[in-house]
């Protein structure tokens, strides 16, 4: 366990529990601390489960550096876009495990996920950028689009409406809603289930699906390092 990032990997699964603060804020610590994650579990050959705390699973960017400067900002961004690029084409299936809220990077991270699990209740989960002032950057754009069909697109990403759990399934960000106590069991069955995936199939074939998504988002990241927020 690190300060900001539990792992815990057994038989076969690899359960990563951010563990930064009230938000699950994503900090450059953060992500790197999830790289490491990752690292781990790429090595062990696991299937992974990606949660956060009771009632959150992440607010997004650290505000702190996010409201230091447009090119603090978009470090940031960059490294969390090429996490999520990561994630698209991680060799092992990833099971998003929603505690509550997920906000912002919280959503891309959800979509970026193979099979996403949340928690009933009176939880939000969106895209707020734009509603606090923050042009979507392309990386996002094509994270959302990629998930999530064209009416809920429009609606998340151009005026940053937040779902509930429910909702959130027809928009793309969630795949089924379970009470909280039913979320990591529900998670961990599907990753059992998902163990038994020929690992050589699934990656080739994972990437033969994703082969044009990954190329226009390797073209998003560098866009977004050129133009900013612009």
């Amino acid at each position: 366990m690190t300060e900001l990032l539990d792992v815990q990997i057994e038989d076969g699964i690899a359960t990563l529990t951010l563990n930064n603060g009230k938000v699950n804020a994503l900090s450059h610590e953060m992500i790197a601390a999830l790289h490491a994650g990752l690292d781990q579990a790429e090595a062990a050959g696991a299937v992974v489960i990606l949660t956060g705390q009771a009632g959150i699973f992440s607010g997004g960017y650290d505000l702190k550096t996010m409201q230091k400067s447009p090119e603090a900002a978009m470090a940031l961004v960059k490294e969390g876009s090429s996490l999520t690029r990561r994630m698209l084409a991680f060799p092992c299936p990833i099971v998003g495990a929603c505690n509550g809220h997920a906000v912002a990077k919280g959503v891309f991270l959800l979509l970026c996920c193979d099979h996403r699990v949340g928690v009933a209740g009176d939880f939000k989960l969106g895209l707020n950028e734009v509603a606090i002032g923050i042009p979507m950057h392309h990386a996002g754009i094509a994270l959302a689009r990629n998930r999530m069909p064209k009416p809920y697109f429009n609606r998340a990403v151009i005026t940053a409406e937040m779902f509930d759990p429910a909702t959130a399934i027809d928009a793309g960000i969630l795949d089924r809603v379970v009470p909280a106590e039913a979320l990591l069991p529900t998670a961990r069955k599907i990753a059992e289930a998902m163990k038994g995936l020929n690992k050589d199939a699934y990656l080739k074939t994972k990437l033969k699906v994703r082969k044009d998504y990954l190329a226009h988002l390797d073209w998003a990241i560098e866009e977004d390092a050129k133009v900013g927020f612009s």
